[in-house]
Formats: C-alpha cells, sequence, structure tokens
C-alpha cells in the first residue's frame, strides 16, 4: 500500500540525512522525498512516499518517532487528505503546428508555459501524480527534452493539522 508520511523536524543540519539514512539501513524504498522549513524557522516539513504493508510503514513509524529530530509525525494515508506535485517540462517546438498543439494542451491541463525560445517550450504543470502522468503521456508524440518533478506533498482535510 502507497503511504503519504509527513514529518515535523527540527529545522537542522543532518535530519534530512538521519530519516534517509533510517530508511536506507532497514532496506525500504522512499519513492519522493520533499522537504522545507514551515511557518516556524526552526522547523522543516518533510513529506515522503513509500510504499509497504501496514506492519511495514507501522515500523516504519515507530522507528522515525526514536530520531531525537522529530518532533510529529502524520501518516496521511489514514485521513482524508489533498496531494499535489509540481512538474517542469521542457518540449521541443518548431514554428509550425507544433507550437500551438502545445500551447493547447498546456492550456486543457491547466499548464503555465514559463519559458519559451525558438526551440522550446517549458510548462510548469500541479496536480495529482495521475494528472502528471497523464500530461506526459499526451506530449509522447513530441519531443520531451526533460522532465523535473518536485515529489509529492500532503496535507490533511479540515482540522486535521501536523502541529508541534
Amino acid at each position: 500500500m502507497r503511504h503519504v508520511i509527513s514529518i515535523l523536524m527540527e529545522n537542522e543540519a543532518g535530519a534530512l540525512s538521519r530519516v534517509a539514512g533510517l530508511f536506507s539501513a532497514r532496506g525500504y524504498n522512499i519513492e519522493s522525498l520533499t522537504v522545507a522549513p514551515t511557518e516556524d524557522a526552526t522547523l522543516s516539513r518533510l513529506t515522503l512516499v513509500t510504499r509497504g504493508s501496514d506492519e511495514i510503514v507501522e515500523q516504519i513509524l515507530k522507528q522515525l518517532h526514536k530520531l531525537i529530530d522529530v518532533v510529529k509525525i502524520m501518516d496521511l494515508a489514514q485521513y482524508p487528505h489533498i496531494e499535489r506535485e509540481m512538474m517542469f517540462i521542457k518540449v521541443g517546438v518548431d514554428k509550425n503546428s507544433t507550437c500551438e498543439a502545445v500551447k493547447r494542451l498546456s492550456d486543457i491541463f491547466r499548464g503555465n508555459i514559463i519559458d519559451v525560445t525558438d526551440h522550446t517550450y517549458t510548462i510548469e504543470l500541479t496536480g495529482d501524480r495521475s494528472k502528471l502522468d497523464a500530461f506526459v503521456s499526451t506530449l509522447k508524440d513530441f519531443r520531451i527534452i526533460e522532465v523535473v518533478r518536485s515529489g509529492s506533498m500532503g496535507i490533511a482535510r479540515g482540522d486535521t493539522a501536523l502541529r508541534a
């Protein structure tokens, strides 16, 4: 089962390394990892996605709780939540119909063209994983030069929150 785990942790050197080290030492895979400071500059929020049975994820959560840098943990799979990724995709275009077709597809997916050259469009797109995958698939007949994805970010819906 896929789990999105949010971790509130001390914003200090080595904290991210200790979390990643816990996963690698036990042979668990991290599918995506996103981390940034919160509104409190002393804390960071780390969002990671992993796969495993409920028992394995429960063991991971117990091990994470033991890390000194970890303040609080939430497995978003246990709550209604919102999950999004961001993607930049650079597509090769020519002056003919390619430009218009790429722009039309970008508009359909509510993407923003953020850089234009004579030969490329760079598009910014946010959404759930399946939306981003569908956009890449739709562009398969074009010349995709580069794809950069942020990994998942998630937040619980409603009053449920990860707070210190």
